[in-house]
């Protein structure tokens, strides 16, 4: 079996489960909550986790390049779930998020041009390659908070997700100052997002950054990375 194949055995299966378990009334309200022209089959996320499993089993790649082309066989296709589909696919696979895969999850972001795709691919994919290889991936996410697009920079800001005490404060921190002028509400937000979820593990530390930058920082990333500090009680509202 080639590996043109495969994919099109791969692309072939998600399409015929995912029509199937369609609902019309459904993809049209998935469409509206995401605001999108693209079409939906009307999977919702709980119908789609056998579908995960069942590729992470069945479609499994043999190596990085298998990888990256099933990953773009799903990417490519025109519904929304396959698009889904095709990042959760790349999620399944650790031993294939590597630094040779950020490319592919660039391009991904780049693409997808929106919150769903972007905030998983940069907390799921580009994450753990930045916390696995700090020294070499830290100069291409440096890269990305300079990128004119602004999905690259937001991912950018929350490939820090879930590195709690392993976040390097020191870039966090530089990057929400050189972004904090930002009108970009996706910006803002996702200052306020990676803050807050680093108060989890270093309170302290977020905390002398918030009351040091509370001038610069919009009120929107200011409040957002405050919430868990302020629920904590270690910050008045």
């Amino acid at each position: 079996m080639t590996k043109g194949d495969i994919n099109k055995k791969l692309v072939a299966h998600t399409h015929d489960v995912l029509s199937t378990l369609a609902n019309p009334e459904k993809a049209i309200e998935m469409a509206a909550y995401m605001k999108t022209s693209m079409p939906f089959y009307g999977v919702q996320k709980p119908d789609r986790l056998p579908i995960i499993r069942d590729l992470r089993v069945n479609f499994a790649p043999e190596n990085h390049d298998q990888y990256v082309n099933n990953v773009l066989s799903l990417w490519q296709q025109t519904n929304r779930e396959q698009k889904y589909l095709a990042i959760n696919y790349a999620e399944s696979f650790p031993e294939f998020i590597i630094i040779d895969s950020l490319p592919l999850y660039e391009r991904m972001v780049r693409e997808g041009s929106w919150w769903d795709y972007t905030d998983s691919i940069a907390s799921h994919l580009t994450g753990p390659v930045l916390l696995a290889n700090e020294a070499e991936v830290r100069p291409i996410i440096d890269g990305y908070i300079y990128d004119s697009d602004f999905w690259i920079r937001r991912t950018g800001l929350l490939s820090h997700l879930g590195h709690k005490k392993n976040t390097s404060s020191k870039h966090l921190f530089s990057y929400c100052r050189k972004l904090a002028s930002e009108k970009e509400f996706f910006i803002r937000k996702g200052i306020g997002w990676a803050l807050r979820e680093y108060s989890k593990s270093e309170p302290a530390k977020v905390k002398q950054f918030l009351v040091e930058n509370k001038g610069t920082l919009s009120s929107l990333s200011y409040n957002e990375g405050a919430k868990h500090l302020i629920k904590t009680g270690l910050m008045k509202g």
